[in-house]
């Protein structure tokens, strides 16, 4: 995507007219404009000089925008707020001279306020300082005039445009009046001089240009807050870097720093670029980037990330990402991205900001004569016309969706959580299913010793020392779990000679020179004899999803030790908070189904799909979507087409940059317990959105027809000057709420609820025999909770059809609130919320053609 700042623009209007210009521009595939950030993301094959022309001959300014990386300073200066200091020298001078003219035409008119006696009896003389001052107020405001009128001759009216008819057509009327005044001074007729005197509406042109001026300044003021996160990311941006340089250290500016450039950080210092530490160990604050306040230990081998700090130790690193390639630079990327793209959402407030401020006009010229029709003077009718045109905000319309997805990406990003477009932050809050990879993911990832079963007569130390001598020359990950258990013991490896790995069985070698050797079950039994007790335990830990290795010397049995892909710590805690917001959670593996099932009922999922086949997992999210919104998690190179196929893909940040390039989210952190932040965060800012939409449209529905007259009747009527006012706070209020986002706490539970779209759990999935494997890959895994249960014994459920047939039967039962059926199992399990007699579940099912055979 490529972008561009966008100059000019005043209101949605704009926006919605530039990007349909540079829509209009070939080679251009999608184009989304941002009033926010006065941006432009555009995609496709067309050349920027043919981007800024269109722009430009849309009545707007363009120019491409420099990359964040290379030149933050610059990036920083488009998003500084240069607009409220303008807007605020022009709001005091027209304050000023609005005083002085508020004093003449009403404080002397209406409260008889005194006057130089030269005035007395001289309307006319009043009438021209009301001119002279109302025109020093237009002239101060000009660009509202620019702006708008220009709109109107591209035949692009914009909100500058009503105001500029508003503001233009009291002061005209006016000096019609002033001119009418003089005439009949000189006729002597003073009752039509104090009639025109009462026609004169130059107050009313100079306090609307002021009051939307206010309007202007709160927005801008609030517009730049929503920018905080961005430029905040932006300032982290390193400017120098330390590097090696024939032994010596030499400061350089950070664009010279290259790929494979050695340099050092001291204590208190940023890292400049992502790097690989070589020498030294130290703890570093990667709150900038993660949101994680706890300093992370790095020694040599571990990575390090541009814009974190160093906070103790001296570390020497290699470059290995700069410029645009490091973490920071493509966070920054990313929510800058995010800003300049549109959510589905947005697209009813688009539709209607394209023909909003014709329609205001019309509206407006019609209001006047209505009322001219129905025998009021000019005067009136014509207040009511301008009342129209200074009521309206397209504004709040065109902001209503951006600040709430730029605060809510602003807010992502501060808790290591991006989204990558304005679209995928609104998916995710749409989620009603989430597919889990396990290795990981749900687990670590990395195989760990669980369990130690010494044999008789055989100590711990003794069963570590053989395994560890064994397994130090294997590459086997089971291996490296051995040793990585055995080196946090402080358990010595002796060499070992003749050794041999023998593939599906083991390993064996020489060790003092006695034979030792270790590996499953069924070769370790032509080897020694395994005690019965023992073999019972390694079929308690296998079923547990661990995997049992044999070890033995000298024709005896020394022990065993289990190893398993354990559990990361917040798993659970993170499923049980999806459930608990209505989300159906699947875990994917492409493990045996008993390893599976163990990781599942730890974990708390929902449903277990087993046996899935790299290829397959793309399948399986296909299937799952016909039961509601997937959104996919995982973090290898295989899940990539998951993550693509899925309704939001969600990628954990430490895995592989394929995963991470697929997804439509990034979880820097890499904990499960972001997901369903990431999906609360969306939910809240879907929220955000609908009431800013709700009183953006409100207060023009409202306002339009109250200014227009239509309340009169009732006794409600609008002047032009509150209507003014009106307008002026309408998008500062919407920008306001758009910030109470910042106030959201991510990771609390406390207004987790169920939506009432929530997708009740689908029959289970099955791959394709054709993609994956034959046997049954799906079970539900129940998870014990306080709830009554009953389990029914159903017979004739021969496919997924037939569990769904079950499944809604039971739970059609006032106190069935989840019924898991199993046609393998042949299996009903019921959740109860109340009591209910076998006799009516039997029959809920019987009635259905099948045969419960129990109850349990």
């Amino acid at each position: 995507m490529e972008q561009y700042t966008v100059t000019g623009m005043s209101c949605a209007a704009c926006s919605a007219r530039v990007e349909k210009a540079v829509k209009a521009v070939p080679g251009v595939t999608s184009c989304s404009v941002s009033l926010l950030t006065n941006s432009m993301g555009v995609e496709g094959t067309a050349s920027a000089s043919a981007i800024v022309k269109a722009v430009q001959e849309a009545g707007y300014g363009a120019s491409p925008k420099a990359a964040a990386a290379e030149t933050p300073s610059v990036e920083l200066d488009a998003l500084a707020d240069h607009e409220t200091p303008r807007l605020k020298k022009r709001l005091i001078a027209s304050l000023v001279f609005l005083a002085v003219l508020m004093y003449f035409s009403m404080g002397h008119m209406m409260w008889g306020w005194p006057l130089p006696h030269w005035f007395d009896g001289n309307h006319v003389a009043m009438g021209l300082v009301q001119l002279l001052l109302a025109g020093i107020v237009m002239v101060i405001n000009q660009k509202f005039f620019i702006s708008g009128f220009k709109g109107l001759l591209h035949r692009a009216p914009n909100m500058d445009t009503l105001v500029a008819l508003g503001s233009s057509a009291s002061f005209l009327w006016s000096t019609y009046a002033l001119f009418a005044m003089t005439r009949a001074q000189v006729d002597g007729n003073d009752a039509l001089v104090m009639h025109y005197m009462m026609e004169l509406y130059f107050e009313s042109a100079a306090m609307i240009l002021t009051l939307i001026t206010v309007g202007k300044m709160l927005e801008a003021r609030s517009k730049g807050k929503t920018t905080d996160a961005l430029k905040s990311l932006m300032k982290l941006a390193p400017q120098t870097a330390t590097l090696l340089r024939e032994g010596a250290e030499v400061t350089v500016p950070i664009a010279q720093v290259k790929k494979g450039d050695l340099f050092v950080v001291r204590p208190g210092e940023n890292i400049p670029v992502d790097g690989l530490v070589l020498e030294g160990s130290s703890a570093v604050n990667e709150s900038a980037l993660t949101g994680e306040s706890i300093p992370v230990d790095k020694a040599a081998g571990d990575k390090v990330s541009a814009a974190t700090t160093n906070q103790s130790g001296f570390l020497k690193c290699e470059a290995t990402r700069v410029g645009e390639d490091t973490t920071l630079a493509q966070i920054i990327r990313m929510v800058s991205d995010a800003a300049a793209t549109k959510a589905p959402i947005a697209k009813i407030a688009d539709t209607v900001s394209g023909f909003f401020v014709p329609a205001v006009i019309s509206i407006s010229v019609l209001t006047t004569l209505v009322w001219l029709l129905l025998g009021r003077e000019f005067g009136y009718a014509l207040a009511r016309g301008i009342s129209v045109l200074v009521i309206s905000c397209p504004c709040a319309l065109g902001l209503a969706t951006p600040v709430a997805i730029m605060v809510g990406n602003g807010l992502g990003a501060r808790n290591g959580i991006l989204f990558k477009t304005a679209a995928s932050l609104e998916a995710a809050g749409r989620t009603q299913i989430v597919a889990l990879d396990k290795t990981g993911t749900i687990t670590s990832g990395e195989p760990r010793v669980t369990d130690i079963l010494p044999a008789e007569g055989v100590s711990e130390s003794e069963l570590l020392t053989l395994a560890a001598s064994l397994e130090q020359k294997s590459e086997h990950p089971l291996a490296k779990a051995v040793l990585a258990y055995a080196e946090t013991e402080t358990i010595a490896c002796p060499d070992v000679t003749d050794f041999a790995a023998l593939p599906g069985n083991g390993l064996s070698a020489r060790l003092d020179g006695m034979e030792i050797y270790g590996g499953n079950a069924e070769f370790i039994a032509t080897k020694a004899s395994v005690p019965a007790e023992l073999q019972a335990e390694a079929a308690r830990l296998a079923a547990e999803g661990k995997t049992p290795l044999f070890f033995g010397g000298a024709g005896r049995l020394m022990g065993v030790i289990a190893v398993a892909d354990t559990l990361k710590e917040d798993s659970p805690r993170a499923i049980r908070e999806l459930q608990n917001m209505g989300i159906r959670v699947v875990m994917l593996t492409g493990d045996n189904q008993r390893t599976a099932d163990a990781i599942g009922r730890q974990a708390g999922v929902d449903e277990v799909i087993a046996g899935v086949l790299p290829d397959g997992k793309e399948a399986v999210i296909r299937r799952l979507q016909e039961s509601g919104k997937v959104a996919m998690v995982g973090d290898g190179i295989n899940d990539a087409p998951a993550l693509t196929r899925a309704d939001t893909g969600i990628a954990i940040g430490a895995g592989t940059d394929v995963a991470i390039d697929a997804a439509d989210v990034v979880l820097m952190n890499s904990r499960l317990s972001d997901v369903p932040a990431a999906i609360r965060l969306s939910r809240a800012t879907l929220r955000n959105i609908h009431e800013n939409l709700f009183w953006a449209f409100i207060y023009n529905i409202i306002g339009i027809p109250l200014a227009a007259g239509v309340f009169i009747p009732f006794g409600l009527t609008l002047n032009p000057m509150f209507g003014a006012a009106a307008m002026s706070l309408s998008s500062f209020c919407v920008v306001s709420n758009a910030l109470r986002l910042n106030l959201f706490d991510l990771h609390s539970t406390k207004h987790d609820r169920k939506p009432k779209s929530a997708a009740l759990p689908a029959a289970p999935v099955q791959p394709a025999a054709a993609e994956n494997t034959a046997e049954p890959v799906s079970v539900p895994v129940v998870k014990e909770d306080n709830a009554m249960k009953k389990t029914l014994h159903v017979e004739g459920m021969m496919c997924c059809h037939c569990e769904a047939r079950v499944k809604k039967a039971l739970e059609a039962l006032p106190a069935v609130d989840e019924a898991v059926v199993s046609h393998e199992a042949g299996t009903a399990i019921v959740t109860l919320n109340a009591e209910v007699s076998d006799a009516d579940l039997k029959k809920a099912v019987e009635d259905q053609d099948y045969k419960v055979t129990g109850i349990e």
